[in-house]
């Protein structure tokens, strides 16, 4: 993309970072978005990747604020229990790139996911009742 121009101004606008923040229920979250920014007023351009963050850190401050797992602990409850991807979604729930989407922050598990992973969390030999109960399926 060329440096696109600044639809206010009219001045040339250049790629950089500015804090953004979101606020959800009451709740905030401060990152640095990424986009095309104009040094002479407050108008900015942001690309696809660009909004990709920006529904990230959307969907993490609502993962704090509605209680249910964040990526990283997703992730790490997956790999504790040496699941793939693929196989925890067909276990757990979701379907097979459900837990890619959970991981990446760009989906948040439902309440059911996010409750039976802290579970297996504590008792991580309950997985073979999932194991069980989907080949009886």
């Amino acid at each position: 993309m060329t440096n696109p121009v600044c639809p206010e101004t009219g001045a040339p606008m250049y790629r950089g970072v500015r804090p953004m923040t979101l606020i959800y229920k009451g709740a905030s979250l401060t990152f640095d978005m990424p986009g095309w920014y104009c040094d002479q007023s407050e108008e900015s351009i942001h690309t696809g990747e660009d909004m990709k963050l920006s529904d990230r850190k959307l969907n993490l401050l609502k993962a704090r604020c509605e209680g249910v797992l964040e990526p990283e602990e997703i992730r790490r409850i997956r790999k504790k229990l040496h699941l793939s991807q693929e196989q925890a979604g067909f276990l757990i729930g979701g379907g097979p790139r459900a837990f890619q989407k959970y991981e990446s922050g760009d989906l948040l598990p439902s309440r059911a996911v996010s409750t039976a992973l802290v579970l297996l969390d504590h008792d991580p030999a309950a997985l073979s009742v999932l194991e069980t109960y989907k080949k009886a399926a």
